[in-house]
């Protein structure tokens, strides 16, 4: 990746790269002979690690960050950076899986008990992946290292990880036990893989309003809102970059 390939969005780095330069990327990464992470950077991610210096270390020290959020979009444009778009989370991991077929040995790691192994079986029919280890997310910190072995002892090349907010934090923190694998932040598309979770409508995501569904169908998201909003302060009060 070139060096201007990389930008500054709020404080945390961005890479402007599109859905396939991201999952070529990723590939490069896990064939590598050394630990990697990736993180998905939406706008609740960068609320909270603004307050959160663990966590603020962790986006910055990845090796590939990518707009998940279509606020980050905004806000890269809004800086002078112009990414290509949007690279959701899902969406990643699909095209990492569709790209390396069965290359690449795999451990999926979190979600509900069930959902990994779920998510596993379905992305061996559909893509021919490797798996070769899976675990649920119900851990606690004192269990990471032990499942950071059983990840490394496995022999995967590429790990997703769907921890919810501890997923960035369980990454970095482990990224050496690990193993030499790429390490792939990713939220709730274990679920989706998985089949227990549909994705919005297409015609949501075209627009950028996948997240007012979510939140807006689901009561349990509704505490997500104030981030938003502060995001969308934050932006609208930084300094906008000047045009040519």
């Amino acid at each position: 990746m070139p060096p201007d390939a990389r930008g500054t969005v709020l404080g945390f780095p961005l890479d402007r790269v599109d859905l396939d330069a991201a999952a070529q990327r990723v590939r490069t990464l896990a064939a590598a002979d050394a630990p990697a992470t990736v993180v998905t950077l939406n706008p609740e991610l960068v609320v909270r690690a603004r307050h959160d210096a663990t966590l603020a270390a962790a986006v910055r020290d990845a090796d590939l960050v990518v707009p998940d959020g279509v606020g980050v979009v905004w806000a890269a444009r809004r800086a002078g950076l112009a990414p290509p778009g949007r690279v959701p989370g899902v969406e990643l991991a699909q095209a990492v899986l569709a790209q390396a077929g069965g290359q690449l040995p795999t451990f999926l790691l979190g979600g509900r008990p069930g959902v990994a192994d779920r998510a596993a079986e379905r992305v061996r029919a559909t893509y021919g992946t490797h798996v070769v280890g899976t675990h649920d997310g119900y851990f606690g910190d004192a269990d990471g290292p032990a499942v950071a072995e059983r990840v490394r002892a496995s022999g995967a090349r590429l790990v997703f990880v769907g921890l919810g907010e501890r997923q960035e934090r369980f990454v970095a923190r482990h990224r050496a036990a690990l193993g030499p694998a790429c390490a792939l932040s990713l939220g709730g598309t274990l679920d989706v893989l998985a089949g227990d979770v549909r994705r919005t409508p297409a015609w949501t995501r075209r627009v950028g309003l996948e997240w007012a569904w979510r939140v807006g169908g689901d009561p349990a998201r509704w505490h997500r809102a104030p981030r938003l909003a502060r995001f969308a302060w934050m932006v609208l009060t930084s300094p906008r970059a000047a045009r040519p």
